[in-house]
């Protein structure tokens, strides 16, 4: 039994690819120069496309049958290529951040299995022997303020 074929090898030539793709070869090199497909190269220069680039074609007939001119078809595919890169970033982060979790759960129960269960009675200090009164300097004392004398300046 052999194995599936990997789908970045390129394998179909450019009147094979652009029967499959429902295309016209002249479109697919137009693409190629856009840089919508980047299809392999033989010894002799010749095109080869892969499934994938064949996916990829399909994609591009899908955009523009929708309206949208080539600038926007590119623009569209980078935001995927884009978009799928972060996707798979945010996979590894959270295989990554589960991987931590349970070496801190691991590390948390390992300390509440070495902690003591043991109980310990602690005795309440007593009271100090000698009072200790607080002593604020002369310059930041309040001044106490007789309320019985009156402003001159308030009795106008």
């Amino acid at each position: 039994m052999s194995p599936p074929p990997d789908e970045t090898r390129p394998v179909f030539m450019i009147g094979v690819a652009a029967e499959m793709a429902g295309m016209h070869p002249q479109t697919l090199r137009m693409y190629e120069r856009r840089g919508l497909v980047r299809p392999g190269r033989t010894k002799g220069h010749t095109r080869l496309y892969s499934t994938a680039d064949l996916a990829r074609l399909r994609r591009i007939q899908a955009l523009s049958g929708t309206g949208l001119n080539l600038a926007g078809i590119e623009r569209v595919m980078d935001l995927e290529q884009r978009l799928e890169r972060a996707v798979a970033r945010v996979h590894e982060l959270e295989r990554e951040a589960q991987v931590r979790i349970a070496e801190h759960r691991h590390a948390v129960e390992a300390a509440r299995r070495a902690m003591s269960t043991d109980l310990v009675h602690v005795r309440v200090a007593s009271p100090p022997a000698v009072r200790v009164q607080q002593v604020i300097p002369i310059g930041l004392r309040p001044v106490p303020r007789d309320t019985h004398v009156r402003d001159p300046e308030r009795s106008i």
